[in-house]
């Protein structure tokens, strides 16, 4: 699966490499809040292109992804293309074809067994971090770059309120101030995104921090908060706060393109 080229580079160099710049591209337009300065002459026209750049790289790195150590990838090819047992023998040792019918889900399984008898601790994690790397849009990955100094962000859920003042039904949850800080270009999926990544377990979720009311007020009004308040008689909005998680803060020291 990592073939030499013939320049002697292998597909994980590639993978690296592609990382690298896809990240540093979306790492230079969040640290210099490129998309805050769309009213100035060409900016929007150049905002355009380096999206288009960052769309294009992180594509090809997806791809590429794809190729590389994914024993799931590994198994549909084997599955697909088979048309024997051996095919999938030569390739899983410890679950072969039944009936001369490929079972792709047990065959994955069958490489990741495989794959953890060779696997020593460092592999292992960097096995595990490219897992995650591949599930991540580019807005999220925005978004954990702008959480990955550590800085807690205001999030809150809309509510509806009972009769007896308690909770009633969650009409939307974890919408939060820091897609705009980090320049995400869906806005109105940041509540989704933050939910993705604290169920990737890369970002926390805490108490309310008084310190950020003014935050929370600003959050109160964006547009997503305001419509979901629509939906329900009685509003109540549930304050807390987003932070980068210690998985999140250990994956981001190994994927900062600004490093290495």
């Amino acid at each position: 699966m990592n073939a030499e080229r013939p320049n002697g580079r292998g597909a994980a160099d590639d993978v690296a490499d592609l990382a690298r710049r896809a990240g540093q591209l979306a790492g230079w337009a969040a640290r210099t809040g490129f998309a805050l300065g769309r009213k100035l002459p060409g900016v929007e026209t150049a905002e355009r292109s380096v999206r288009e750049v960052e769309r294009q790289l992180l594509t090809e790195l997806r791809r590429r992804l794809d190729e590389v150590d994914d024993p799931y990838h590994a198994a549909l090819t084997a599955a697909s293309a088979m048309t024997r047992p051996a095919a999938v023998e030569a390739t899983v040792t410890l679950v072969p074809a039944r009936d001369n019918h490929g079972e792709p889900l047990r065959a994955a399984m069958a490489e990741l067994l495989n794959h953890s008898i060779g696997f020593g601790r460092d592999r292992a994690r960097e096995y595990f971090y490219a897992i995650i790397l591949r599930q991540l849009t580019p807005d999220e990955a925005r978004i954990l770059s702008a959480l990955s100094d550590g800085s807690p962000f205001p999030a809150v859920d809309v509510v509806e309120r009972t009769g007896l003042g308690g909770n009633g039904r969650v009409v939307l949850r974890n919408a939060s101030t820091v897609g705009k800080a980090a320049g995400v270009s869906l806005p109105d999926q940041v509540p989704g995104y933050v939910t993705r990544l604290i169920g990737l377990g890369l970002v926390d979720l805490d108490e309310e921090v008084p310190t950020l009311e003014t935050q929370y007020e600003i959050l109160l009004t964006d547009e997503t908060v305001r419509d979901a308040e629509k939906h329900v008689k009685r509003a109540k909005f549930v304050r807390r706060t987003i932070h980068i998680s210690r998985l999140g803060a250990q994956f981001w020291q190994a994927c900062d393109p600004s490093f290495g």
